[in-house]
């Protein structure tokens, strides 16, 4: 697909500051990819107002013609005249639909390529960013965002040019033809409205913009309970989220209605403005007729170009509401691509060498929160065809660790290194081609069983897929389904448990073969039996990669080449499994307790 240059990166506009020509010049680069269609739907705009224009002037004549009698007006009036009346009709409805279908590439290409760039830059944002968002109110602001975006273009480029070329042509007319206070009351009513138009649109626009953050309030709230829809049933909550949703809605509808009796009062305010400047252009000009300065043809003819300027006249009230409304539609979608990235990619970057890795985590500090230290002074060392373990209670900074080696964040002390280089110098797409995890929270993707699986490598072939699906002991599962490899899976995969959820997860990190594999309580939601045949598969498939074990239950780390003691952040103890039993220290003490919770269920 062609692609434009990408939307400046400037400062967020204020509220009160949209700027319409600032919007139009960061969208011009993608409209300008179609010049040759944009010229020739320039070309069918003037021939239609050209011709939409023309059609009074020849009713005029016809209508001076028939004055005569009706003898001589056989004689006088040519067919030619209403042939050409009826020519400039059609020619006028030809040209514009010509000009619509022309530039309807040219809109759905630009929504088309700022949707992507959206959405290409929404994932490259940080982890951060979207652990602080709410994905209900993000695609609500992305879907009213693009939908704007084929407004605003079709509006503020082909609909106001039309406006005003029509504009200026009758008034060029009346002037020439007619006297000046005929073009007088014409401007006068024509200021009279747009000055009304923009003042009242400026007071409504700040009540769209608070009807539009309600919206995106109450979409989010109805999104993320039902994300959690297990969560809600467990504590009997659903008339507490309905109430919720509800004062969410309530507060909606009010702005909704102060909208509408805004938009009210505009259209109001609109037709008495037209209404008295109809009335004092007809006054005059049946005084003209009255004095024998104009014909009955010059009557017909002011009140059809009155007629013909009050559509597009009120059609320029609407497009200014409408240009407004898209405008504050699209400024948080603008804003979404104006967000800096926290991660990026080092000018000099390179792609990270296929294989073997050895990994080192060089006195690495991190916190969320600058208040709250996360990982302090922490070291470790993984070679190829090595297993290194981190284990540690909950809170204890294990799965930091992954998410520093994937780059979700960027290490503030020590650094990490690939082959003896910082893995800030790779990158990122290059990085995270060269790890693979399976994750202590599997969210799947409402799709098939396959699909989740296929997409740790989507080119992957159907007898890969079934070889990782064997591997993680999943094959016979799903060949006992009705629907085999097919089955869909629900929402975030709600329909497979826990176990069966982890394992497609292991299957799908099998298939990636990567350089670099990391086990996050990979086996946490399997009960023994499976946890144990599928533990051979995991130290199999680490065996001549550089394999990373964050770890709760102890049992599953106990053939690792070096295991790792987390507590409060900190590296607390280190050494083999035989080792750190030998020294009685905490990894000692967990075991102990570990061993008594199993003793305790199997009997």
């Amino acid at each position: 697909m062609r692609r434009a240059a990408s939307l400046p990166q400037a400062a967020p506009t204020a509220p009160g500051e949209l700027n319409l020509w600032k919007t139009l010049r960061s969208l011009l680069p993608y409209v300008w990819q179609y010049k040759f269609r944009v010229a020739l739907a320039l070309i069918c705009l003037v021939g239609a107002k050209v011709s939409n224009v023309a059609v009074p002037l020849v009713f005029k004549h016809v209508i001076d013609d028939l004055s005569l009698t009706t003898g001589q007006a056989l004689l006088i009036v040519p067919a030619a005249l209403l042939l050409a009346y009826g020519a400039l009709r059609f020619l006028t409805s030809a040209f514009t639909e010509l000009r619509e279908l022309l530039f309807a590439r040219v809109t759905q290409q630009a929504v088309r390529s700022i949707a992507l760039e959206v959405f290409q830059h929404l994932h490259a944002l940080s982890l951060r960013f979207h652990l602080e968002r709410q994905t209900g109110g993000l695609t609500r602001d992305i879907e009213r965002g693009t939908r704007s975006i084929g407004s605003l273009i079709s509006y503020a480029i082909y609909s106001i040019l039309p406006i005003l070329v029509e504009i200026a042509l009758v008034l060029g007319i009346m002037l020439r033809n007619y006297d000046v206070s005929f073009a007088l009351i014409t401007v006068l009513t024509l200021l009279s409205y747009i000055v009304f138009t923009i003042t009242v649109t400026n007071w409504r626009t700040a009540l769209r913009r608070q009807a539009n953050e309600l919206d995106s309030a109450a979409n989010a709230r109805a999104i993320d309970s039902l994300l959690n829809y297990e969560t809600v049933k467990y504590f009997n909550n659903e008339g507490y989220e309905t109430r919720r949703y509800d004062e969410q809605l309530g507060a909606w509808m009010n702005a909704q209605i102060r909208n509408q009796f805004s938009l009210s009062a505009l259209n109001a305010g609109q037709a008495l403005i037209i209404a008295i400047g109809v009335t004092v252009m007809m006054w005059r000009a049946a005084a003209g007729v009255a004095a024998g300065q104009m014909s009955i043809g010059d009557i017909v003819l002011v009140n059809a170009f009155l007629i013909q300027l009050y559509i597009p006249l009120n059609f320029l009230g609407v497009l200014y509401r409408e240009i407004r409304q898209s405008l504050v539609d699209i400024e948080r979608m603008f804003g979404l691509l104006r967000t800096e990235r926290e991660i990026q990619d080092a000018p000099d970057a390179v792609a990270l060498p296929h294989g073997p890795v050895h990994l080192r985590f060089e006195s690495v500090g991190f916190a969320y929160d600058p208040r709250r230290p996360v990982l302090e002074d922490v070291s470790l060392s993984i070679a190829p065809g090595q297993t290194v373990a981190v284990v540690g209670h909950s809170g204890a900074g294990k799965s930091t660790l992954s998410r520093l080696l994937f780059r979700f964040y960027d290490v503030q002390q020590g650094r990490i290194t690939l082959n003896g280089t910082d893995l800030r110098h790779y990158t990122q797409a290059s990085l995270r081609q060269a790890i693979g995890i399976v994750p202590q929270d599997t969210v799947l993707f409402n799709d098939s069983i396959r699909y989740n699986i296929q997409y740790g490598r989507p080119e992957a072939s159907e007898a890969e897929v079934l070889a990782a699906a064997r591997a993680a002991q999943l094959h016979d599962f799903i060949a006992s389904l009705p629907d085999g490899y097919e089955t869909r899976v629900g929402e975030r995969g709600l329909k497979l448990s826990g176990g069966e959820k982890q394992r497609v997860a292991i299957a799908r990190a099998l298939l990636k073969d990567p350089a670099i594999l990391i086990f996050d309580e990979a086996t946490s939601a399997l009960d023994s039996k499976t946890e144990k045949a599928i533990q051979s598969q995991l130290e199999a498939a680490a065996v001549g990669r550089t394999a990373l074990i964050i770890a709760h239950r102890l049992s599953t780390v106990m053939n690792a080449s070096e295991i790792i003691v987390l507590d409060g952040g900190r590296v607390i103890e280190r050494g083999t499994h035989k080792a750190l039993l030998e020294a009685q220290g905490n990894y000692a003490r967990m075991w102990a307790l570990q061993q008594q919770d199993e003793h305790g269920r199997d009997d």
